[in-house]
């Protein structure tokens, strides 16, 4: 009788686990943990931001309290803001871009947070920090590129997809009853009219000109305004080149970064912590999946195409797509 009833509590548990929230692997336990050993006793927050900025969580089976990149950010610049300990933060880039609207609230997060604490941000860029990954790291006070990172790709790419001739190819027609000539603008079942390329031009070029004044709020003094706009136009840069035009501050590795932002922060020294869910295995500076950051392997590259929608993008499209 007793294994029927275990076999039964078994079943059940991995039949609700998706409405049930259990921390069987206290990956609900954020906790702060030592990367870098120290005697000092101020701190300095290493923050990743990895794979696609946008507003999709963590679909794993037990999956964080704060599932999307939105949310961990927000998380920890917050935890760090009640830490008077906290003299600086490292933000390590490691992506292609991604939405309008989640690059945009990162950078804004980013700047409220040094406006608010007084606590300095260094840019760290890895291999790669395009387009609304270099939206965002346009908000800290210094960036500093690895000598391999690719970044730049300052620009808008809006993406409609069209599918018309695959369903005239398999016998698919589609009726679509509007209120308006627009309602539909940017359907996959047609091609697009003049008209609509028009109107979606107008919104891209919008979002274009906010990139562009972002940047240059960041970087003032440090490139014109006309050049920024001639370098502006999607293409992309190695770290030589980006430093030549303006565009990073510097170019070196990690403990060159933690120079930078203990000088800033006028600290001769600090420790460098992060905040993780997995404590006992996130042991040192490198060791940035197990934050549960989304990350650029295989698997969750075709995840991230699979959920690849119509819209507007600061978004290095290659970087997926090959």
């Amino acid at each position: 009788m007793k294994r029927p009833l275990v076999l039964s509590l078994v079943c059940l548990l991995f039949t609700t686990a998706c409405h049930v929230h259990l921390d069987v692997l206290g990956t609900n336990r954020i906790e702060e943990v030592t990367l870098a050993d120290s005697r000092a006793k101020d701190k300095i927050l290493l923050l990743d931001i990895s794979g696609l900025i946008g507003v999709m969580g963590d679909t794993g089976f037990f999956p964080t309290k704060d599932g999307n990149i939105l949310s961990q950010v927000y998380y920890r610049l917050e935890r760090a803001a009640e830490d008077p300990r906290i003299k600086g933060v490292i933000l390590r880039l490691d992506t292609p871009g991604g939405e309008v609207t989640a690059s945009d609230i990162l950078y804004n997060e980013v700047k409220e947070f040094r406006a608010r604490t007084g606590v300095p941000v260094v840019a760290l860029m890895m291999g790669l920090s395009t387009s609304g990954g270099y939206y965002v790291a346009s908000a800290c006070d210094h960036i500093v590129a690895h000598p391999s990172t690719i970044t730049g790709s300052i620009g808008v790419i809006s993406i409609f997809p069209n599918i018309e001739e695959l369903f005239a190819k398999i016998g698919v027609e589609m009726t679509v009853i509007k209120s308006g000539q627009m309602k539909d603008s940017g359907s996959p079942f047609r091609k697009m009219s003049t008209e609509e390329q028009a109107v979606f031009q107008d919104i891209v070029d919008g979002f274009h000109e906010n990139f562009v004044e972002a940047v240059y709020s960041g970087r003032e003094g440090k490139i014109s305004r006309d050049r920024l706009s001639d370098l502006a136009d999607g293409r992309i840069y190695t770290a030589p080149q980006a430093l030549e035009q303006g565009l990073i501050d510097s170019i070196g590795y990690f403990a060159d970064a933690l120079k930078e932002v203990k000088g800033l922060a006028g600290v001769s020294e600090a420790k460098v912590i992060s905040y993780s869910y997995y404590p006992k295995t996130k042991t040192n500076i490198y060791a940035t999946r197990l934050d549960n950051f989304i990350s650029m392997d295989s698997t969750e590259i075709r995840r991230m195409l699979q959920t690849l929608k119509s819209g507007f993008y600061y978004l290095w499209i290659p970087q997926l797509t090959n």
